[in-house]
């Protein structure tokens, strides 16, 4: 199959309005998508979404909570689109803008699992953007509309008892909004919800029908 028909099929699994709506609808909704990434000469990786937050700028931790700056004004732009910014100077982070114009919210891409590489490569944000060699050059890329870094529907209906829903991670205001969701049977979680355990090899996505 062509790069331009599996980009038609791609982009043709998503209903128009699925960012069109605020991070923590979207966000569960991305748990089993898959993110795909074109390198020239190298081929594509791809990885199913296991990990993510959601932000707003009407809770304290989100970029956008203060105002709209030459540094987040992507976040504030159109839905469906990337948001990448440099955590502490240190790694990229990989971001979804959702819901509407003028209005910063988006999902942080916190885990992804890969099925043929080590379980734990891509288990963090700074791992996901590493793996996937993401930097600034992709902010405000459409995701459906580019050949280079995009996300495509799971082929594995989820349903909500697969998804653990907890506290947001690495910040220091808002902390006690449940706006993070894994897929429970995954072993490439950034960090588990205290007593719950790490899946047997044998029921983890890494047996999910499915995953390339």
């Amino acid at each position: 199959m062509s790069l331009d028909k599996y980009l038609k099929i791609d982009q043709q699994s998503f209903k128009k309005n699925f960012f069109y709506r605020h991070s923590k609808l979207v966000a569960p909704d991305l748990i089993g998508c898959y993110l795909i990434r074109n390198r020239i000469d190298k081929g594509l990786i791809k990885g199913m979404i296991v990990e993510t937050e959601a932000y707003s700028q009407e809770e304290e931790a989100c970029h956008g909570y203060n105002k709209k700056t030459p540094s987040n004004k992507v976040l504030f732009g159109e839905p469906g689109r990337f948001y990448i910014y440099r955590s502490y100077g240190i790694h990229h982070c990989l971001n979804i803008v959702t819901d509407k114009d003028n209005f910063a919210s988006g999902v942080l891409i916190r885990a992804v699992f890969i099925s043929n590489k080590n379980e734990r490569s891509a288990s963090g944000p700074g791992l996901v953007t590493k793996t996937f060699e993401v930097d600034n050059k992709f902010n405000s890329l459409e995701i459906l509309n580019n050949k280079c870094l995009w996300i495509s529907k799971g082929k594995s209906y989820l349903e909500k008892k697969d998804l653990i829903q907890t506290t947001r991670i690495g910040i220091s205001k808002a902390k006690n909004i449940k706006w993070r969701w894994y897929l429970k049977r995954s072993r490439s979680i950034s960090k588990r919800e205290k007593g719950d355990r790490n899946p047997n090899l044998k029921n983890s996505t890494n047996n999910l029908s499915g995953v390339t």
